[in-house]
Order: C-alpha cells, then structure tokens, then sequence
C-alpha cells in the first residue's frame, strides 16, 4: 500500500477471527494495518461476524418501514445539533432520505425517537435499532483502540471512549427515473472521528482515491466499512486522510444503510506524541460539535477543506 499506485479495491480486514485479542500477533498485526490502511486510504473493508444474519435482516425490514411512514412524520426527526435530523426533499438529491438517532447507544434516545415515529409504540424497531447501534459501537471502539495502540497513544484512548456519542444516520437512496441523475448523495467527507457503514445488499458507496481515482466498494452481507472522518485527521496531524465519497444509484433496488457517526463532546487535540520535525503540528484544539456548527455557516460551505479552515495552524 506505500506504492504510487493505490489498488482498485479498498483494503480488507478481518475482525472474525477468534484469537484476535488485545496482546496478540493478530491483535498487534490488525492494529497495524487499520493504521496504515487509514493513512493510505482512509477507510477499509471490515470483515466483523458479531452481527447475526437474522438480526441484519430485521434491522433492514424495520428500516423500511421507517421510510414507508408519512413524509410529516419523518419530518419531524430533529435536533439541535446540526446534521443530526430528517434529509430529504430535496430537488437537487432526489433519491436521497435520511433520519437521525442521536446518541443511539442510549436505549431512551431510541426510544425517544421511536415513540416520535411511531405514537402507538413500535417494539420491534426500537428493539433491533438499539442492538444494531451498540453492535456498531463495539466495532467502532475496536478501531479506534488498535489505531491508538499502533501510534503508540493507547494512555489517551479511555477518556476519548468516554466523551464520545454515537449518532445513527438511517439511509434510503431509491433508483433513478429515467428523466433523473443517478447520483445518490453528494461528494462529501465525514465530519466525525469515526464513521461505521453498513448496507444492505445494494452497493452504491464510491471513495476517492489520494491520486484522484475512484472506487467502486463492493461489500458482503457480513462487511462493514470503517470511514476516517475530519476529527480524526486533524487528531492525527494529517497522517490519517478524511477522503471524499459519495452514493450513485445505478440499479433498480432500493439501497439502505446504516451509518454509526463517533462525536467527541469534548476537545479533540492533537497527541503530542504525534508532532515532530517531519509532523510539525497542524491543527489547534477543536471543539467537535463547534465544527459541525461551523461546517453550517457559509465560510464552512465555501472552504474546500472545513477541518482546516475552523481549526487548521
């Protein structure tokens, strides 16, 4: 991966094995290619089998129902935070409808937003929503662990778990018509630390590459894909890509996602271990809910680089 030429295909990484445990040669091995796949990449293709294929296919079919309600009703999915409610009706993203549970690892914000969709109570998603996203959780603090333990600043990796809230952002991209573009959700990069994406059996996602190529992510019942967000490269002193990607809709299927989004409450700074002659430091202490509210304003919509423009040295 330290070539010119990346590969076509995102790196992948099995979490299934049953001696990957913190301390071994396959726990100190996986640490190191989360970090390296993360700074080439910034993402990769997780192979995690702790989500049982009857509960994915529940979380699916509660996922449509979800979408199958009144658009008033889904419309009434908001939050303070920016970013964190309903997406959707808009001409220029037509095939694009998302809602949010903020701090989704909580069982009263699921149910809190549950009882908003659903007055007369829905068991079943909020049920199957709560385990998804604490499922999700454990694979993402997983991630985070063996990144921090191969830079070599696992001190610091308790107190990020501590501050950190999960935002679980529900997707539905429907095909095109035949008058309308494919695209499914614009280029974009993550805002958050970390991101956790799963899907069902509709691929769609595409990463941009370092060198400007694209990839068309391909992934099994079981995958996963691990997404470095803003936070993280700026806590990362650039050695960690936030890279752009984006939804196109070429089938006739409708595709869902589930996207985990890792919030830090606190502030987010660069490890001192992490600045050197050839690292010298590139971002001051950031408050992470204060770059999403500065991703809103308009120097934010203008700046190529947000991450840069709110917290960059």
């Amino acid at each position: 991966m330290g070539s010119n030429e990346l590969p076509s295909k995102l790196p992948i990484l099995d979490f299934a094995k049953e001696d990957l445990k913190p301390g071994t040669s396959s726990w100190l091995k996986a640490c190191s290619d989360v970090r390296l796949a993360l700074e080439e990449y910034g993402c990769f293709v997780v192979e995690y089998n702790r989500l049982p294929l009857e509960l994915r296919d529940k979380v699916f079919g509660v996922l449509k129902e979800l979408f199958d309600l009144p658009t008033e009703t889904k419309m009434q999915n908001k939050y303070e935070k920016p970013l964190n409610g309903y997406v959707g009706q808009i001409a220029k993203l037509p095939l694009h409808e998302s809602m949010g549970i903020d701090n989704a690892t909580s069982l009263d914000a699921t149910q809190n937003f549950t009882d908003l969709m659903w007055p007369a109570g829905n068991d079943r998603f909020c049920e199957y929503a709560f385990k998804y996203a604490n499922l999700a959780a454990e694979l993402d603090r997983m991630v985070t662990r063996m990144l921090f333990e191969s830079y070599g600043v696992e001190k610091y990796h308790d107190s990020y778990v501590e501050s950190t809230t999960y935002l679980l952002r529900l997707l539905k991209n429907r095909p095109p018509k035949v008058d309308e573009h494919n695209l499914g959700f614009i280029t974009h990069t993550d805002k958050s630390f970390t991101t956790i994406l799963h899907q069902n059996e509709i691929n769609g996602l595409e990463v941009d590459t370092k060198d400007g190529k694209k990839i068309n992510v391909e992934l099994s019942p079981s995958s996963f894909v691990a997404i470095a967000g803003d936070a993280l490269m700026a806590w990362s002193n650039d050695r960690i890509i936030s890279p752009s990607h984006r939804v196109i809709m070429n089938g006739k299927i409708d595709r869902y996602s589930m996207g985990l989004f890792a919030f830090n409450n606190g502030i987010i700074q660069v490890p001192e271990e992490l600045v050197d002659e050839e690292h010298p430091l590139m971002y001051k202490p950031l408050d992470h809910i204060g770059l999403l509210r500065f991703y809103r304003t308009e120097e934010g919509y203008k700046s190529k680089c947000p991450i840069k423009a709110y917290c960059g040295v």
